[in-house]
């Protein structure tokens, strides 16, 4: 007799007579089988045999402990029985305990740490506990507490969570990465710290960005926990106020020079082909220059991309195609401005532009339709200190300063990506309300500190006109009795799909057509109930939904356009719905 137990789309688990126990792993094109002697259970008992797990060891690793929910049988077996409350916990009684002490923390910051903690010590309760709760729970794992935590990162450390890359690692990166405890890893987010949020240079701090991050790509994109992987490459930081800080837990040295740098990521971008074939890697908050670079060198020939530049592009596109419903605005009319001209700027006008062009308009056309103001005023061709990024955006207009400007180009379309709070003055909204009916203003910048204005001023300087997206959440406004819900144009959105989508098929890239196709499929699941509000995207609790749809199109279009190396199944969303990591005990 042989019994056979389900794990996932991958694992399967064989028991036969002679207490013999198979694991099969199977892949397109791929399969292994190990032979592992264990006694007959069940097959979570059977995997924790397999790791050569007992007692606290058992409860002490983060991805198998289900702490009071283990059952009785669980208990013998695994040596609990002492360890732990007589009781056996459901999952839903387990998430409700949860709930209930992070609602009795006074403060974000608490509740982000006992989130970590909890992160650490049971993935299973924290992505449950997350997943029926993403409302209330995603402004804590994310924007806009972790800026926060960023901050504090090395006061609040507990215990390790992610990858750290030094220089000293030099000539020595994929030897270290043997030191990460799981080999199967499909999804890598990375920054270097520099450019965290709106809030600067954090160095080593930032590594909370790629820890929460991929929390959403398991929580909203359903990739399992165990294929993801937060990296830190810490070339030290230019922060003196962090390098004076003896809680500082990063390479304490200002940031090494552009060779050693780019040497560096090089090594460790090649280090992830030869470890981890199968993986995304996401660059995310580098500095614009690098940002850019990076993205140039590698986009081509690794699946990769920046979701500052592309992930932003395509949920800002997405809010822009929603606010025509409301604002009766063909895309193909609009005039965009934008205050602020860096990575997230600029990443939003290309996607925008090359929709411009899905449209019918020449490149030429299209360029003309996108405005920048930075620091120095408008982007004009007289000005000499533009960067390589800045140049097809700058005009033929005279030199002008942010309300001139406004006045000049008469723009439908206002979107702020500056990280400097309050630019958006009362005489900005009220300009833009003087030249449209309805008037489009995304204040993008995060955490909410750092946003161009908040949606009270811009409702009520507009007098209940303006169309508005922020990307920290916003509470629903009441202006002369009417209610209006900002939508939060949050990357969230979009990031977890695309990279769901590209890892089922195995695509080889992620060209810009599948950041369109995102943000047209995120825009098409705008309900008129939202629509209604002022809500420009969906509500939180509907992301997983929207993540499937979104890897759906996007690996529909890796098979059209022959970039994907899975055999392509079937139905396409069926799969990815099939293998979407669901918690459950």
């Amino acid at each position: 007799m042989v019994l056979l137990f389900f794990i996932n789309q991958y694992d399967w688990l064989f028991w036969s007579d002679q207490f013999t126990f198979l694991h099969l792993k199977i892949e397109p094109r791929y399969y292994s089988i190990r032979q592992i002697p264990v006694q007959k259970s069940s097959t979570f008992v059977f995997t924790m045999k397999a790791k050569n797990l007992r007692g606290t060891e058992v409860l002490q690793h983060g991805g198998l402990n289900k702490s009071t929910g283990f059952s009785s049988e669980e208990r013998d077996q695994l040596g609990l029985r002492g360890l732990l409350p007589y009781k056996v916990s459901s999952l839903d009684s387990q998430v409700q305990r949860t709930l209930e002490n992070i609602r009795r923390k006074e403060s974000d910051i608490e509740r982000y740490v006992l989130l970590g903690g909890l992160l650490r010590r049971n993935k299973q309760l924290f992505y449950r506990t997350v997943i029926d709760n993403i409302d209330e729970l995603l402004p804590l794992i994310y924007t806009p507490t972790v800026g926060q935590a960023c901050k504090e990162f090395s006061h609040i450390w507990r215990e390790t969570s992610g990858f750290y890359i030094t220089p000293e690692d030099k000539g020595n990166i994929a030897k270290l990465m043997s030191n990460w405890p799981e080999d199967d890893v499909r999804a890598i987010v990375v920054t270097d710290g520099q450019r965290i949020l709106g809030l600067g240079d954090l160095g080593a701090n930032g590594m909370g960005i790629p820890i929460g991050k991929l929390s959403l790509y398991t929580a909203c994109g359903g990739i399992p926990p165990h294929q993801c992987m937060p990296v830190m490459l810490d070339v030290g930081t230019n922060n003196d106020e962090l390098l004076e800080d003896m809680l500082y837990l990063g390479y304490p040295h200002k940031r090494i020079d552009e060779t050693e740098y780019d040497e560096l990521v090089d090594e460790f971008v090649q280090a992830v082909q030869t470890k981890y074939p199968k993986a995304l890697i996401q660059f995310e908050d580098f500095l614009t220059p690098n940002a850019y670079k990076l993205l140039n060198r590698y986009r081509d020939n690794v699946l990769c991309f920046n979701d500052d530049i592309q992930g932003t592009a395509a949920v800002a596109l997405a809010g822009v195609y929603a606010s025509g419903r409301i604002t009766g605005n063909d895309y193909r009319d609009l005039r965009i401005m934008f205050l602020g001209a860096g990575s997230a700027a600029t990443g939003i006008a290309d996607l925008m532009t090359e929709a411009f062009i899905q449209e019918g308009l020449s490149r030429a056309e299209a360029l003309q339709r996108v405005t920048f103001v930075d620091l120095q005023g408008l982007l004009v061709t007289s000005r000499k200190d533009l960067m390589p990024h800045n140049l097809p955006y700058a005009n033929d207009y005279p030199q002008m300063r942010f309300l001139e400007a406004i006045e000049y180009v008469k723009p439908h379309v206002l979107i702020g990506a500056t990280g400097a709070p309050n630019t958006f003055t009362r005489e900005v909204i009220e300009k833009m309300s003087q030249h449209n009916e309805r008037p489009v203003v995304f204040a993008l910048s995060n955490p909410t500190s750092r946003a161009e204005c908040t949606a009270e001023q811009a409702y009520h300087w507009s007098n209940g006109k303006v169309v508005f997206a922020s990307g920290s959440p916003f509470d629903d406004v009441i202006h002369e009795g009417k209610r209006f819900s900002p939508g939060q144009g949050n990357n969230a959105y979009v990031f977890p799909g695309i990279g769901l989508g590209a890892l089922s098929a195995r695509a080889r890239k992620i060209p810009d057509h599948m950041f369109l196709c995102a943000a047209r499929t995120l825009a098409a699941h705008v309900s008129q109930e939202d629509i209604d509000l002022g809500a420009l995207y969906p509500p939180l609790r509907d992301i997983r939904r929207v993540s499937l749809e979104i890897a759906s199109h996007v690996a529909a279009e890796a098979y059209r356009m022959g970039l994907a190396q899975n055999e392509e199944p079937e139905n396409i969303r069926d799969s990815i719905e099939a293998a979407m990591y669901n918690p459950r005990y």
